[in-house]
């Protein structure tokens, strides 16, 4: 490994939060060039429905604390939901168990999640929770158990997820290496098995290179009505605000 490698984890961190504050999605703008003719459109695109975006750093585990942190605080001003998310959130950890996870390696990330759950119970200011998701430990061990909560859901339904894994590996071979490991990368199949285990439907906007100047987007579950909304980039999620 060269000392650049070594290096770029680091400047990363220094210059990007885990979670950032909520900036103008004009922000955007800025981050590629004005001949950028297919993203400056696309942009163009995105601010029909959106006003705001709150950035996750690169890590990796973008999706993951993009969607812990979206979620949670969509629920500061919802206590009927907090309380259905609560119930599933401490239920989960037995489905894990039963599953044949260790519940000793699993009870401090199940512990910290509920925290956090917890303190969105005591309806604490918006920088509280923002605070949280940006302590790395906190913030990793959340993104650990959303992890192994979306490894236990493929697991669970592996019947069905099999179809989509390339390679001849077995899901729970899949699950070993792309989905439990922390900073691997989040596709389809990694939404689909979050969204369905906590039950909170997320719309993902897909920014890319195709032609046509517009952003598609997919909801997961199909058909259901979004909670979350993210920003796909190649490699990266961030989160979006209507």
């Amino acid at each position: 490994m060269s000392n650049l490698d070594e290096l770029l984890p680091i400047v990363i961190a220094t210059s990007n939060p885990l979670v950032s504050d909520r900036q103008d999605l004009s922000v955007l703008h800025g981050e590629y060039a004005e001949e950028d003719t297919i993203y400056q459109l696309k942009i163009k695109d995105l601010h029909k429905k959106y006003s705001y975006i709150r950035k996750t750093r690169p890590d990796g585990n973008c999706f993951y604390r993009a969607f812990g942190f979206s979620h949670l605080e969509s629920l500061l001003d919802d206590s009927k939901e907090l309380q259905k998310f609560k119930a599933v959130a401490a239920k989960s950890k037995l489905d894990l168990v039963n599953q044949g996870f260790t519940e000793f390696t699993i009870e401090d990330f199940h512990n910290t999640f509920m925290d956090l759950i917890e303190l969105c119970e005591k309806q604490p200011a918006l920088a509280e929770l923002l605070g949280s998701f940006n302590d790395q430990s906190v913030s990793d061990y959340v993104v650990v158990y959303l992890r192994l909560l979306t490894s236990g859901y493929l697991q669970r339904e592996h019947t069905f997820f099999h179809h989509f894994i390339e390679g001849g590996r077995s899901v729970k071979e899949f699950c070993q290496q792309e989905v439990e490991p922390m900073s691997k990368e989040s596709d389809h199949i990694h939404i689909i098995a979050l969204a369905q285990a906590l039950n909170v439907p997320i719309l993902v906007e897909y920014m890319d290179r195709g032609e046509g100047g517009t952003v598609n987007h997919h909801v997961f579950p199909e058909g259901s009505e979004p909670r979350i909304f993210l920003l796909y980039r190649p490699g990266h999620y961030d989160i979006l605000y209507k």
